[in-house]
């Protein structure tokens, strides 16, 4: 399957999960093993001299973990508040539709150690501004970070680039 062919798998859900957010499901792509697998092989393209890859609950989950099997890169969840079972660095971000904190283990990383920061969508940068934050503040290096889908209207590409100038932002799909 080609990447188009494989991108056109993910739906669109307007109003969800609140009025006025177009969600952008995955759920179809995840379902098509050759979607799927075409999807991952595009997003391990992105920075291949990280050695680990770190993934955003929930999504950046699903993509990291596969992303790094593929690699043969280690794999660092950075999660929700309080999801963590040992000691964490936390860092609280905003949303499009409001407010969460993350969190990373305080041992996740080596110093110096380079990170490929994915995630499912870019909308206004809070999650993944949050977890770039993270990811220096447990000792890694990230400089370039991999979205499945990119929300332009809602700029989150600039507001990274403003403070991060020397980032590297790879979106497969731009909405």
């Amino acid at each position: 399957m080609d990447i188009t062919s494989a991108l056109a798998l993910i739906r669109p859900i307007p109003d969800f999960p609140k009025p006025g957010i177009l969600f952008q499901d995955i759920s179809p792509l995840l379902a098509s093993p050759e979607g799927f697998a075409t999807v991952i092989n595009a997003l391990c393209e992105v920075d291949p001299q990280s050695v680990i890859v770190a993934g955003v609950e929930a999504r950046g989950f699903i993509l990291g973990s596969a992303m790094a099997i593929q690699r043969k890169a280690g794999f660092v969840p950075i999660r929700k508040k309080g999801k963590l079972p040992y000691k964490t660095f936390s860092r609280s971000y905003g949303l499009e539709y409001g407010a969460d904190e993350l969190e990373i283990h305080i041992d996740a990383l080596s110093s110096g150690e380079r990170v490929l920061l994915v995630d499912d969508v870019l909308a206004t940068g809070g999650t993944i501004d949050a977890a770039l934050h993270l990811i220096s503040e447990a000792g890694g290096i990230c400089d370039h970070v991999v979205v499945l889908c990119e929300i332009d209207a809602l700029e989150g590409r600039a507001s990274l680039l403003q403070k991060y100038p020397n980032l590297v932002i790879t979106a497969l799909v731009h909405s």
